[in-house]
């Protein structure tokens, strides 16, 4: 277990309990920078069951390192957690997170002073930088056709439907609780059908609004179950030794969309039939790890709305992370997943500006803790862009992790 690192890093949690914040897309810190969110678990060897319980608390960095829990949660998933992020606007306390209230996926916005609770009628994906508004999407679909990303405990409603008209993605008022579908399976599998579609099942997924909250970006992914058809299944088979997918077989296609907030003005962002993880630039682009016909796979910056596509890092940055911008938009930060012998996942800074790689660290990945159960690191800035927070468990338990990358992102 080699596991390296250039600058200080430090566990910010620690057991009894396994801890985790969850995807990339989310700041873990407050706006101080004091605490920071995380989840806490008994168990780490396997997929959530419909029982299973998460405790939802904070670490100050200020206090004694202890894991302060303040509620828990029966929705969420090792990849992406519960959805748990600070609510901009309002005291600057107050969270909000995945909950299942009998039959239904909810979200609750908590206050952390008060102790009050609010439950809102959807579950949320994506929150606006302003507070006031989410998109979301049917976590109950997600959980059947890509296991590790949705919830595990109550059943989908369209599981029959190949292409629901009546499931999608759902805009919800956080003030009010209002909600409403916006855009549906069934209109986009529409959009430019394409020959591979066939008899396949259609989902939302990665929903993420843009830095001035006018669109948001969704993946259109379809499922093929018969990877013999495609020629894929003796490549495919390979990937997945070890249990990647812990379900049958599948192979699938995605296309990148983005849209207004109320559904509108909807636009093919992407057509090629691979799209990973993204981040915004700003208002307008966005760069995604993608595939585009005649380059292969890149990082590529897509500006909205228009065929303007560039590629970023050639020749340095060579696989899919996940990607996020430091919040003065100099550096990006990626990762990679588990590469070599050594089974190391490293993360990387990207300097924008000279075009400089720096891997800061590479942390072991236990090879038999892969697919629905695996730890990807999901780097994540500080609010203030000198650290870098990640779940990891290179030292045998699922915990957060923090570097000191100032000196390196002040150069």
């Amino acid at each position: 277990m080699s596991s390296w690192c250039i600058a200080e890093c430090r566990a910010l949690t620690h057991q009894p309990g396994h801890h985790y914040f969850g995807y990339y897309d989310k700041c873990p810190y407050d706006e101080s920078g004091r605490y920071v969110l995380a989840l806490e678990t008994d168990f780490m060897e396997r997929p959530p069951s419909a029982d299973d319980v998460a405790r939802i608390g904070f670490i100050d960095l200020q206090g004694d390192g202890e894991f302060q829990p303040v509620g828990e949660t029966r929705a969420f998933n090792w990849q992406q957690g519960t959805h748990l992020q600070w609510l901009p606007g309002g005291n600057g306390r107050r969270i909000i997170y995945n909950v299942r209230e009998g039959d239904r996926y909810a979200a609750c916005i908590h206050d952390l002073d008060s102790g009050d609770r609010r439950l809102l009628p959807l579950p949320i994906y994506a929150v606006s930088h302003d507070g006031t508004q989410a998109v979301t999407l049917n976590f109950s679909r997600l959980h059947d056709c890509r296991p590790g990303y949705g919830y595990n405990g109550i059943p989908d409603p369209f599981a029959s439907e190949l292409r629901p008209a009546g499931d999608g993605i759902y805009r919800m008022d956080l003030a009010t609780g209002d909600y409403e579908l916006i855009v549906t399976v069934a209109q986009i599998a529409a959009l430019e059908p394409t020959s591979n579609m066939g008899q396949a099942k259609h989902r939302f997924n990665h929903l993420q609004f843009s830095t001035d909250d006018s669109r948001f970006v969704f993946l259109h992914r379809w499922q093929h179950r018969d990877m013999s058809a495609l020629g894929l299944a003796r490549g495919v088979k390979r990937l997945l030794k070890g249990g990647a997918i812990s379900a049958a077989l599948r192979a699938q296609s995605t296309r990148m969309f983005t849209a207004r907030p109320d559904g509108s003005d909807v636009y093919m962002l992407n057509p090629d039939d691979m799209t990973s993880h993204f981040d915004w630039l700003d208002d307008r682009r966005l760069l995604a790890w993608a595939r585009q016909r005649g380059v292969g796979n890149r990082y590529f910056l897509f500006t909205d709305q228009s065929r303007e596509v560039e590629v970023v890092g050639e020749g340095l940055l060579d696989c899919d992370g996940h990607c996020t911008y430091s919040p003065d938009r100099r550096f990006l930060l990626t990762d990679t997943y588990p590469r070599g012998a050594r089974h190391l996942r490293t993360i990387i800074l990207y300097n924008l500006q000279t075009g400089e790689r720096v891997d800061v660290g590479g942390f072991y990945s236990p090879p038999g803790l892969q697919g629905e159960i695996r730890c990807d690191l999901h780097p994540r800035w500080s609010r203030d862009g000198t650290k870098i927070c990640f779940d990891s468990m290179h030292e045998g338990h699922r915990q957060l992790y923090e570097i000191e990358v100032g000196d390196i992102v002040s150069g």
